[in-house]
């Protein structure tokens, strides 16, 4: 291709997004709660990995990336994106909200629905493998091999068990515990070495609950059928609902979504896709 034809290429793709920029600008004229703003509401705190230092104006972590790269495909520039902060349960509950969305990993539910609304899903998490530290020092990797060769638990009355089966399929039984404290607990007796959480939940495990836990991998999203999906919170009856998933839609066509993804809950993380 000579260079003509890339400098052509290269301005058509420039005048689509930056049409495509206003047009998202447009549909969210009038319908934030401060004209010309867009209000994000975060955690207080708000935690690793979904901000990083508890510093949502930085950009860093996943949901403060997120919610950049979303105001951009809104038509809003940085300095027009305005933080504040709430509780996880005040941001659920009815009632007149002072932030346009409320982002803090909120899993999309009918239940929830009857009280808010909920943007299109920005993260579906993904299942996770943890262990403890002497695992990983004896050799254990993010491979479907190297899984094969562990013991592990599961939560009864779950779809854990037929999962890990399917996925992994690994040579010893697979133990069953009433709840995932239990599975905590037998991760620390040495009794398991792995169990398969979602994501998040593996994250806070491995860094809360216990003192050597690791996050080995992490299985691809659509690997392992229906799993949480997080959305951005707003009132309810909001009409800015449209544009934000309309913005979500053009985020995930034009790959910014998973880049964001890629960044800060694979390489920052360190948790790896498992193959």
């Amino acid at each position: 291709m000579s260079n003509s034809i890339k400098m052509i290429a290269a301005a058509c793709v420039l005048g689509l997004t930056s049409t495509a920029a206003l047009a998202a600008g447009q549909c969210a004229a009038g319908k934030t709660v401060t004209d010309g703003v867009l209000t994000i509401a975060t955690g207080n705190p708000a935690y690793y990995p979904w901000v990083m230092n508890d510093d949502p104006a930085s950009g860093e972590g996943f949901e403060a990336a997120v919610a950049y790269e979303l105001a951009s495909h809104m038509g809003f520039s940085a300095d027009q994106v305005v933080w504040t902060r709430s509780t996880f349960d005040q941001a659920i509950q009815p009632g007149v909200k002072d932030y346009d969305l409320n982002m803090q990993q909120y899993s999309i539910t009918d239940e929830r629905r009857q009280t808010i609304d909920f943007s299109a899903p920005y993260y579906t998490a993904a299942a996770a493998v943890l262990v403890r530290q002497p695992t990983v020092d004896a050799g254990a990797t993010a491979t479907i091999a190297s899984l094969q060769g562990l013991v592990w638990g599961a939560a009864a009355g779950t779809t854990a068990n037929e999962t890990i089966t399917s996925l992994i399929a690994p040579e010893a039984q697979i133990l069953l515990y009433d709840d995932n404290a239990d599975l905590t607990e037998a991760l620390k007796a040495n009794q398991i070495d792995a169990v398969l959480l979602d994501l998040p939940s593996a994250l806070f495990t491995a860094g809360v609950l216990l003192d050597d836990g690791a996050v080995l991998g992490q299985f691809a999203s659509d690997a392992t059928g229906d799993l949480d999906q997080f959305g951005a919170v707003m009132e309810k009856g909001n009409p800015l609902v449209a544009c934000v998933d309309e913005a979500l839609e053009a985020m995930a066509a034009d790959g910014s979504l998973a880049a964001v993804e890629a960044q800060w809950l694979q390489n920052v993380t360190g948790v790896p896709l498992i193959k």
